[in-house]
């Protein structure tokens, strides 16, 4: 059995990252993006030092491109742009978003995006378990905004290789915290980190995932 933390856009809360550890031991740690507000860096290192697993990184919108570097330079690894295989668990990452009406910090083009998740799935190796940790969610779910959030802003190249994976594990849309099934697949946006959001995900090679949203809020008032 295996656990593993998600968190994403974390927006410079850094403290919120050690109340998350002291609540849980998880095996691996995944990082969904947005731990900066755009910028500054300088936080980025001693959080990720916090973190006590292996911990997969890759950058938001929100993210200025340098943090690749910076997240290489630390204890974690950046999983941007790569797929690693942790034992029975292969977990491929895309970091930045589709393109923003805001113009932010790490945005690609759709065809940017696919030729992008084209090369990823070239590497990777099919596993017990494969999974998508990419910032921004797929065309359809966890990402309507609007007041009915019928208004979907997901990527349509993320969207178009979800059968790849067993589960996506995305952020980007604040609102949008939840656990889904889209296209058979299963998608999970813990909810941002800077407002106490993680999620934990239990892997067992002979039963289905089991994901749980948790809060450090809610829990301190247990």
């Amino acid at each position: 059995m295996t656990d593993i933390v998600f968190i994403t856009d974390v927006h410079g809360k850094y403290e919120v990252i050690s109340q998350i550890f002291d609540e849980v031991e998880p095996d691996y740690v995944f990082i969904g993006g947005d731990l900066t507000d755009f910028g500054p860096l300088e936080g980025v290192i001693p959080a990720l030092e916090e973190i006590p697993a292996p911990t997969l990184v890759i950058p938001g919108n929100c993210d200025p491109k340098e943090i690749v570097q910076i997240i290489e330079a630390s204890d974690a690894v950046s999983l941007h742009l790569k797929s690693i295989d942790l034992g029975t668990i292969t977990v491929s990452g895309l970091g930045g978003s589709n393109t923003t009406p805001f113009n932010t910090l790490f945005e690609l083009s759709e065809e940017e995006i696919a030729t992008a998740l084209a090369g990823v799935l070239a590497k990777m190796k099919k596993n017990r378990w494969n999974i998508l940790v990419t910032h921004a969610p797929p065309k359809g779910a966890l990402d309507g905004i609007g007041e009915d959030g019928s208004v979907h802003v997901g990527s349509e190249s993320v969207a178009a290789v979800v059968r790849e994976f067993d589960i996506i594990c995305c952020g980007h849309i604040h609102e949008q915290k939840g656990v889904v099934e889209f296209e058979r697949r299963i998608c999970v946006n813990p909810g941002p980190a800077s407002e106490g959001n993680y999620s934990v995900i239990t892997l067992n090679d002979e039963d289905e995932p089991i994901i749980v949203l948790r809060n450090v809020h809610d829990e301190k008032d247990e």
